[in-house]
């Protein structure tokens, strides 16, 4: 349970970076205050609801789809958090298309980095406890 929640919290804010990122990096696309919360929130939701969706819909259907589920996943996410919130707004077909890269590859370096941050401590400790 705790490694659940773990995950979710490196996830949620893994997409948070990735989202500000966007923000950062491209022109069309904007977050706003507050709405910026319920943003990664939608999002986060959205790409977990409609990962293995995608998944099984491309196994079916597209298997030659699976090496970028995740980008899938990443613009059907960012289309959700976009009809469904005033949190972000994302205007332009390059803007769209560059947003589900630049969302997906922040919020994989976050999935990488994030944990070593946030749980050092612990893994140092589950390093020590294997050592001696």
């Amino acid at each position: 349970m705790i490694r659940m929640l773990a995950q979710l919290t490196l996830s949620v804010l893994a997409n948070a970076i990735g989202l500000l990122a966007a923000a950062a990096l491209l022109d069309g696309f904007d977050i706003t205050g507050v709405s910026f919360v319920i943003a990664v929130a939608i999002f986060s939701v959205a790409t977990v609801v409609l990962g293995p969706l995608i998944t099984k819909l491309a196994l079916r259907n597209a298997s030659y789809l699976m090496g970028g589920i995740a980008l899938v996943t990443t613009f059907v996410g960012l289309v959700v958090t976009d009809v469904v919130s005033d949190g972000i707004s994302v205007s332009g077909l390059s803007t769209w298309a560059l947003a589900t890269f630049v969302v997906w590859g922040f919020s994989v370096l976050g999935n990488l980095v994030l944990p070593l941050l946030l749980f050092k401590e612990i893994l140092q400790r589950s390093q020590d406890s294997q050592d001696g």
